[in-house]
């Protein structure tokens, strides 16, 4: 998915955000902008958001000298979290139908995103899975989903957001946990989840857990590391969370399910649903779309 002109304000506010969260000096402050202006200036918007992203956030950490400036945030809510993960745990063990009340709340869950939100609360994330419980995803793709889980020889699962992979860890328990790998990005990068959050949120314990090597916000496959790429294109089922990898892999045409929190007007146009949709996806349907 390309990157469109409504992107770039969102990406001067991501950096002003990120500036003034871990500094106080107004002179490092101006030097983020200018730098990061500088770099929007000149971007090639053939790329996705992602890999603009991606440079956009190494001139921030670049530039305060901070290499995880979200590293406070992700604590906190990986901590709400889990402080929730019970109570939800429960409500999929008691529903008719555990794999479709997982999926919805994992989706939910995407909603902890630093990238398209400036702020988040405790309110938002406990009315977003209020939500989700009281909302049934279709029967389709539903069922495909359900029956391309049963058949897949390998699943691999792409990660998001620290925070949300303690809602992810819901789905996860009702996979088949010996053909699923669960990834995170390679190094810090918004509050995108990294190896330290897979085992802050219990998923390490359930299923392999590998990094793509990558420090961008979303899945750029050439600049992945070489075990991350074998594992994508041998793998039988993927599944991707979140607005970032929707992005980076929405033409791709192998079977990928995406399960995301629709944050973003672009994202709902390219889509075509209203902002704060909860989706399960068929990527295949995209990817015929994205190329016609």
């Amino acid at each position: 998915m390309r990157t469109y002109l409504e992107c770039i304000p969102c990406f001067a506010r991501q950096a002003l955000n990120v500036a003034q969260a871990v500094t106080d000096d107004p002179e490092v402050q101006q030097a983020v902008m200018r730098k990061v202006l500088r770099e929007i200036a000149e971007m090639d918007l053939s790329l996705s958001p992602p890999a603009m992203g991606q440079f956009i956030h190494r001139v921030v950490r670049q530039t305060t000298g901070n290499s995880d400036p979200y590293h406070e945030i992700k604590e906190t809510f990986n901590q709400l979290a889990l402080s929730m993960y019970p109570r939800f745990k429960r409500r999929v063990e008691e529903s008719a139908d555990p794999l479709e009340m997982a999926t919805r709340l994992a989706i939910a869950g995407n909603i902890i995103d630093f990238g398209a939100k400036h702020s988040l609360t405790k309110e938002d994330v406990s009315r977003t899975l209020a939500e989700a419980l009281e909302t049934p995803l279709p029967p389709e793709p539903l069922g495909t989903f359900r029956r391309e889980i049963a058949d897949a020889a390998s699943i691999l699962y792409l990660g998001d957001n620290a925070g949300e992979i303690v809602f992810d860890r819901l789905l996860i328990e009702k996979l088949p946990r010996e053909r699923t790998t669960f990834v995170v990005r390679g190094s810090p990068v918004i509050n995108d989840a990294t190896l330290r959050d897979a085992e802050q949120a219990g998923v390490a314990g359930l299923v392999e857990v590998i990094d793509n090597g990558s420090d961008a916000p979303g899945t750029i496959i050439e600049d992945c590391s070489a075990e991350f790429r074998d594992r994508f294109a041998e793998a039988d089922l993927i599944i991707a969370k979140g607005q970032g990898n929707y992005e980076t892999l929405n033409e791709t045409d192998l079977p990928i399910f995406y399960l995301l929190k629709v944050k973003c007007p672009v994202i709902a146009r390219d889509i075509g649903c209203p902002v704060g949709s909860a989706l399960l996806v068929d990527g295949r349907k995209c990817a015929g779309r994205a190329k016609r």
